[in-house]
């Protein structure tokens, strides 16, 4: 009987703290996945915008998906019970405790396909001039934005013919490479202000010069832009993007759209010779007849991605396609800044419109 009893007491101590283990288990869950899904989650997009570079270059189809939801099914279960034994040895009756804890997550994800009247509105309209002005007056380089999202300004023009499948022909970009430089020396500076002014919807760059140098390196900047410097040594220029309606101190711009900035970045990728040997990609020739070098462009100059037949080691990003690996290297920074800012771009235009097209869930297990 003392035997028994030990067992009984010590049955009752297992299922008061099983009970309490509980309690305290859900929180502790959620602390331990939630860090995990999210690292999940943003790696499969940042694949999955890689992989759509790729596929660009070689004239595949990109195609999209966003993560809608997650739902994680956690459940806790445990039993406790008494196994006993009939012994007819003096050593009497054996009872034993059965003790068993389970743990299952069963997460669904919830896919959206980008299509249709979404995509059009989101992947293939032009990046709006207040987006532009806010990214380049929230951290980001006015060099690195205007690089990729403005096609062309007043008679600058930055690669547009490199907004669609690889061009077979160098395209014009040189006198607009040249302004970035001016822009975001003046903008570091202090001397060029972005706004609008009063009720007015329409957004106004003021230029302003201070000194000898400033003056020169603003007319340099005049003479790109079409401006000219007043008596106190500035110019208010008004932005717009109707190229039918160009007027005295007014900047026409053409902006790209998500998709357009795609077809621009995929052009810089190191394509295997074999590849280029087989025809699956068009090779773009400069002037002289050589194979023209897309780092030169604005967008070339700040985004690269490398090929390699094995998985590389130091990479940031890497995916898999047509029997090669195909990467962004984890110390380029250039690249990976302006993968940063191709995804936050991204993320604006997608957040413009409501999806509202059937769902794909799939359960994990």
């Amino acid at each position: 009987m003392l035997h028994q009893l030990k067992y009984i007491l010590t049955l009752l101590l297992l299922i008061i703290s099983l009970t309490g283990c509980q309690s305290s288990f859900g929180p502790n869950i959620v602390k331990e996945t939630h860090s995990g899904y999210n690292s999940a989650i943003a790696m499969t997009l940042n694949h999955q915008m890689l992989l759509n570079l790729v596929r660009l270059k070689y004239r595949d189809e990109a195609y999209f998906l966003k993560v809608n939801s997650v739902t994680a099914s956690m459940s806790f279960s445990g039993n406790l019970g008494i196994s006993s034994s009939l012994d007819l040895a003096p050593a009497g009756n054996l009872i034993k405790p059965d003790i068993g804890v389970g743990y299952t997550d069963r997460p669904t994800i919830t896919y959206q396909p980008v299509q249709g009247e979404d995509f059009l509105k989101n992947v293939l309209s032009g990046i709006s001039l207040d987006a532009i002005m806010v990214l380049t007056q929230s951290g980001w380089s006015i060099e690195r934005v205007f690089g990729l999202c403005v096609e062309k300004t007043n008679e600058l023009f930055n690669a547009p013919s490199a907004s669609g499948p690889t061009p077979t022909k160098e395209p014009k970009f040189r006198k607009f490479k040249k302004l970035l430089p001016l822009l975001k020396h003046q903008l570091d500076q202090g001397n060029i202000e972005m706004g609008s002014a009063n009720n007015d919807k329409a957004i106004n760059i003021l230029f302003k010069a201070h000194d000898d140098h400033e003056i020169n390196e603003m007319n340099e900047l005049g003479a790109l832009l079409g401006f000219n410097l007043d008596q106190n040594n500035s110019a208010l220029i008004t932005l717009n993007t109707n190229f039918l309606k160009q007027e005295k101190n007014h900047l026409t711009i053409r902006t790209r759209s998500i998709l357009s900035i795609m077809f621009y970045l995929s052009q810089n990728i190191d394509i295997p010779i074999e590849h280029v040997h087989a025809g699956l990609v068009t090779i773009t020739k400069n002037h002289q007849g050589e194979i023209f070098d897309w780092s030169h462009t604005p967008a070339g100059s700040v985004f690269k991605i490398l090929s390699s037949r094995e998985k590389p080691e130091n990479a940031h990003l890497a995916i898999p396609y047509r029997d090669y690996w195909y990467y962004i290297a984890d110390n380029d920074l250039k690249s990976k800044t302006t993968f940063m800012l191709l995804k936050q771009l991204f993320d604006i235009q997608s957040g413009q419109t409501k999806f509202s097209g059937p769902a794909l869930t799939i359960p994990v297990r």
